[in-house]
């Protein structure tokens, strides 16, 4: 089709994709309604601000986080190298300092020739080619648009932000820089109890008031990303084998905490810290209340609270093919979590996996999808080939690869999977004839336990 690609969302698979099509010569419209409309969530007019964590989970190159990484740094990705750019400290993650990063993704994006940034909201789909990236907060206008389109109802589940609390705020006396097992160096603040502490908490976790959640709406948490105090209604020892696991931590007097909050930077100066782990739906007094009594915490300050927003996605499987199309109508892709996939990386993947698509359509070149052996295909094989009762978001993951061809020890299948995947990409580039970036290959890193 002629004209720009309409592309209607600026979070990070949106950015990724308008990045990608623009630095290969195609026009791009990049819409985004923000400041013009805000969401409950952001509170920026940034593209790519980050609303949750500011981890992009783990770095390791034989994590199937880290091989994505790697995966997308080859075709030269913007978030990835954004992300690097505004690293902070984090052990094996990859953590960012989420103004700088928002702020070079913008910065980056307007100032490429052939994308225009329009600000407003978008309440009915554009002609032409068009990327719906509007994210887990799609505006109720654009949710009405798409459930018309697509004939069925959205399903819905709520994700939580974590609180960040003012590190000048807390009394250090008693907290530990450390890393689980010493890896990354001192990159978090710990916050150790003992066993009284920790069920004291506990107690106060689980009868603390939440916020109350919409008659017309179905609370379904996404297990990797459940609020504290849901953790907490599970058991007494459920956060301890958890976000609050004491495993691989030693205080500097050599004590072993019982339980242990970790607390990791959110800038570069260390004045800003992540309760790791801590997304929560309680109400903020009591949230202020229930983790002042964490050791340290008595004067905390917090620069913001927890809180619940929903997140939208369609039913992929039933209504997208391994391109991100829709089946009902072609001309539409969709990216990021609306897709089905979970978390900022893997929102960002889908958004480069597009690009690349749609750009190989411009210049009339065949494009096979992504081998589902690779990071890249794996996540459309997630959403194309799952069951369509059963549908749910997931973060990248060695099981939703294409199965190894035989059998290989425990020990070793990180590295099978990983150099499998890099040779596969990249006899899948040559037949595109797409060039990579150098980066270096996954095989004979140490895979992080």
């Amino acid at each position: 089709m002629s004209g720009p690609v309409q592309i209607v969302g600026g979070g990070l698979a949106g950015a990724e994709c308008a990045y990608q099509l623009a630095r290969r010569g195609v026009a791009v419209v990049l819409h985004e309604m923000r400041p013009e409309r805000s969401t409950p969530a952001h509170k920026t007019g940034d593209l790519a601000e980050l609303v949750c964590s500011n981890s992009l989970r783990s770095d390791d190159p034989l994590h199937a986080a880290g091989l994505l990484k790697r995966e997308m740094e080859r075709f030269d990705s913007l978030i990835i190298a954004s992300a690097r750019a505004a690293a902070v400290p984090a052990g094996n993650a990859l953590a960012v300092d989420r103004d700088r990063f928002a702020q070079r993704v913008t910065t980056t994006l307007a100032a490429l020739p052939g994308l225009e940034i329009r600000r407003g909201e978008v309440t009915e789909l554009p002609a032409g080619d068009v990327v719906l990236a509007t994210g887990p907060l799609t505006s109720p206008a654009m949710a009405r648009r798409l459930q018309e389109l697509l004939g069925a109802d959205h399903l819905y589940f709520y994700d939580s932000i974590a609180p960040i609390v003012d590190g000048a705020s807390l009394d250090r006396a008693p907290l530990f820089w450390a890393s689980r097992w010493g890896k990354g160096g001192d990159d978090y603040l710990n916050v150790p109890l003992d066993r009284e502490a920790y069920l004291a908490f506990h107690r106060e976790l689980v009868a603390a008031e939440v916020q109350p959640l919409h008659d017309f709406e179905r609370a379904l948490f996404f297990e990797g990303c459940l609020p504290i105090e849901e953790l907490a209604r599970r058991g007494v020892d459920t956060p301890r084998f958890g976000p609050m696991k004491p495993v691989g931590l030693v205080a500097p007097d050599g004590a072993r905490p019982y339980a242990v909050v970790q607390l990791r930077r959110e800038s570069l100066a260390r004045d800003h810290f992540n309760m790791v782990g801590f997304q929560s739906r309680l109400k903020w007094p009591e949230q202020k209340r229930v983790f002042g009594t964490l050791p340290g915490f008595a004067a905390a300050s917090f620069v913001r609270l927890g809180q619940v927003h929903r997140n939208t996605f369609v039913n992929a499987p039933a209504h997208l093919d391994r391109c991100y199309r829709l089946r009902e109508l072609p001309r539409i892709r969709l990216a990021g979590q609306i897709t089905g996939v979970e978390g900022y990386l893997e929102s960002a993947a889908t958004g480069l996996a597009i690009g690349l698509y749609l750009s190989a359509e411009r210049h009339r070149r065949a494009l096979e999808p992504f081998p589902p052996t690779t990071a890249l295909g794996a996540l459309a094989r997630h959403l194309t080939a799952s069951d369509v009762r059963d549908f749910q978001p997931a973060n990248i993951n060695y099981g939703l690869f294409a199965d190894l061809e035989s059998r290989v020890p425990r020990k070793r299948r990180r590295s099978a999977y990983a150099e499998r995947a890099w040779s596969a990409l990249g006899r899948w580039a040559d037949a595109a004839g797409l060039e990579l970036a150098e980066v270096a290959a996954p095989g004979g890193a140490r895979a992080s336990a």
